[in-house]
């Protein structure tokens, strides 16, 4: 499909997205870093049941968390 093509259909609504190739696609900002984290055991514990109540992982209640409080602008 040629550029003018594919920008016409785009501006129409049409859906594009079998004309492009996600294989490689990224989204900037959004690569992952693994890090390691202590925490005392008394916080895992409240972890874990907080997580266990909301029937999600740890690691998904600890990402929540700390990405409101980042939103909330209440980061140093």
């Amino acid at each position: 499909m040629k550029t003018e093509a594919f920008d016409k259909a785009f501006d129409n609504g049409d859906d594009v997205s079998k004309h492009l190739d996600f294989s490689e696609a990224t989204r900037p900002g959004r690569e992952l870093k693994r890090v390691n984290v202590d925490f005392p055991m008394w916080m895992l514990q409240s972890l874990d049941k907080e997580a266990q109540r909301l029937g999600v992982p740890r690691q998904a209640v600890i990402k929540v968390w700390i990405a409101e409080r980042l939103r909330a602008g209440t980061h140093v």
